[in-house]
């Protein structure tokens, strides 16, 4: 699969620990340099803005799509190279999922866990076969790899997890992942 557009599920906050802004921006950089589009929520704001200046300050290309009620919220990105106003939050998800080739999930909240477990759930059920990555920042998602882990132990899983997820604990480590012939 040759990757040129990472949909970048990630919080509007920026988290409690710096590193998770400084990660988020040297992906950015890195994705930016390794000539892939950005699509991602729109957000100025927290590891949303990080990624996304970061990118666009190293000459790349990211989109933005934001549905109309979080505008205010998000306080929208307006130097992106494109940004798109949904009416509503799932014409959002669909959008982001249709114009990327791959996902990368960086630490966030409730939004970036919908986001995550949407995508899992239609590669899943074959509605799409696009990687997913986790930036795994200070063992963020420590937890959920557990727990998906124990989820295919107990027999819920139709496949093993390594075969939909991709967990990095570095932005380096994922940028290596993302440009691997294969994926």
């Amino acid at each position: 699969m040759n990757i040129r557009s990472i949909a970048v599920f990630c919080g509007s906050k920026p988290g409690l620990h710096p590193l998770y802004m400084l990660e988020a921006a040297k992906l950015g950089a890195g994705i930016a340099r390794g000539h892939m589009h950005i699509i991602y929520g729109g957000g100025n704001k927290g590891i949303m803005g990080a990624i996304a200046n970061a990118a666009l300050a190293e000459n790349g290309t990211v989109t933005g799509v934001i549905p109309r009620l979080l505008i205010e919220w998000e306080q929208q990105h307006n130097g992106l190279t494109e940004l798109i106003v949904t009416e509503n939050m799932h014409q959002r998800k669909k959008l982001l999922y249709e114009l990327c080739d791959a996902a990368v999930i960086l630490p966030g909240g409730y939004g970036t866990l919908d986001e995550l477990f949407e995508m899992l759930t239609w590669n899943q059920l074959n509605i799409h076969r696009k990687k997913i990555f986790i930036l795994n920042t200070n063992g963020y998602y420590n937890y959920l790899n557990q727990h998906l882990e124990k989820m295919e132990e107990e027999g819920f899983l139709y496949t093993d997890v390594e075969n939909r997820i991709v967990f990095c604990d570095t932005p380096q480590q994922l940028i290596e992942q993302l440009i691997l012939p294969g994926y």
